[in-house]
C-alpha cells in the first residue's frame, strides 16, 4: 500500500497486512506521518514539555449524577 506523508509529501510503501495499513484503510480520517516527520515532532514536543510551559488541554466533561459510570 502506498501512503503519502501529510507534512513533507514523501511517498512510502507499507505492507498490505500491517496494522498501520489496515487502520489507514478503514479510518480515512487518520493521517500518515513518515518516520522523519514523526521523530521531528516527537523531539520538539518533548523539548517544549521540558520547558514547563507545555499544557495539555483536556475537555471538561460534566458527569451526570443519574448515570452510573466507571
Amino acid at each position: 500500500m502506498q501512503v503519502q506523508c501529510v507534512l513533507c509529501d514523501k511517498v512510502d510503501q507499507l505492507e498490505d497486512h500491517s496494522v498501520q495499513a489496515k487502520t489507514l484503510r478503514h479510518h480515512k480520517i487518520k493521517l500518515y506521518l513518515c518516520r522523519t516527520c514523526y521523530d521531528r515532532i516527537d523531539k520538539k514536543t518533548k523539548e517544549r514539555h521540558a520547558t514547563g510551559n507545555f499544557r495539555l488541554y483536556r475537555s471538561n466533561e460534566k458527569k451526570d449524577r443519574f448515570l452510573k459510570g466507571d
